[in-house]
């Protein structure tokens, strides 16, 4: 029998909210908001800075590629999100659900991974300022990009053939509108041991590792903001983080919700993973834009330029 001579559905069905399932088609227009929102904040993020000569420097550089995989990040759920919710269309092929979820860890372990090199941004602009521009220069932060890039699709390659090895003979129903790989796990009626260790460790491994990375270059941050005699100084370097730890916060606070949620959470309420996933999926995408928009002085101005010379 070969690997993949397993039974497998010709589709999932996908799923709304539980418990709303009247109320799905007035979901639909918060939710285009927010792609509205996620697409065009991300959008003029990245034209900003390709316009502005005064963005071109590292920091903005990795805020580009943070808009980039979140653009990447909703582009891959909109089409599944928006005919669950406004069409009441609720199958997806079962290839193109393993594409989907393969595409939506991808940009997320893409996302962690340009978390962290903005915190090595941070951590060399504020630990070792005199070294910035010789440390960060275009080749590395290109260098950087790619590495990011390259440990998403890398790493999670194999995911795709561990699900497919697996037998769907329980349900083809999935509880979100858009296909993740614990949600599928859970329609497989054979051993899931390896799919489970395999996804541990990418979470630990990746996902664990920027984090923790992150929490390190702050101490370290803090403890170099702590040495600095003036007050002023002081809260002048911490400002220039602000923005970096809301995009932080924003992203691994859901996550870590959702991952608490898959992995221990059995008895609680369907509709709270639902929300939790939603939240992981949709805010960090909507709120980075308003984040680094709202918060960082240059980018604001240089928007604001840029709106201004099309009024013209």
């Amino acid at each position: 029998m070969g690997l993949f001579n397993v039974t497998h559905p010709a589709f999932f069905l996908l799923t709304g909210i539980p418990g709303l399932e009247s109320a799905q088609f007035w979901l639909a227009g918060p939710l285009c908001v927010m792609y509205a929102v996620a697409l065009g904040g991300n959008t003029v993020i990245l034209q900003a800075v390709r316009a502005e000569p005064s963005l071109h420097q590292p920091m903005c550089y990795f805020l580009s590629m943070l808009s980039f995989s979140d653009m990447a990040m909703s582009v891959a759920t909109l089409p599944t999100v928006l005919r669950t919710f406004c069409l009441s269309a609720r199958t997806i092929d079962f290839d193109a659900c393993l594409i989907q979820m393969f595409l939506i860890h991808s940009f997320s372990m893409m996302e962690s991974g340009i978390l962290l090199a903005m915190s090595f941004d941070r951590y060399v602009a504020i630990c070792d300022p005199l070294r910035y521009a010789t440390v960060l220069t275009n080749e590395v932060i290109a260098g950087m990009g790619l590495a990011v890039t390259a440990r998403s699709f890398i790493i999670l390659f194999p995911l795709p053939f561990l699900f497919k090895r697996l037998p769907i003979c329980r349900s083809n129903v999935l509880s979100h509108s858009y296909c993740l790989h614990p949600d599928m796990m859970k329609l497989a009626c054979a051993d899931i041991t390896i799919n489970s260790i395999y996804g541990f460790f990418v979470l630990i491994s990746t996902f664990g590792m920027d984090l923790l990375l992150i929490f390190l270059s702050y101490v370290l941050i803090l403890h170099s903001v702590m040495a600095i005699a003036s007050r002023e100084e002081r809260l002048k370097a911490l400002n220039t983080c602000v923005s970096h730890i809301l995009a932080v916060l924003a992203f691994y606070v859901p996550m870590i919700g959702v991952s608490t949620v898959h992995r221990f959470g059995k008895h609680v309420p369907r509709y709270i993973h639902v929300l939790l996933s939603n939240i992981y999926l949709f805010v960090p995408p909507v709120l980075n834009p308003l984040i680094y928009s709202a918060k960082t002085k240059e980018i604001r101005q240089a928007i604001v330029r840029m709106f201004h010379r099309i009024k013209m």
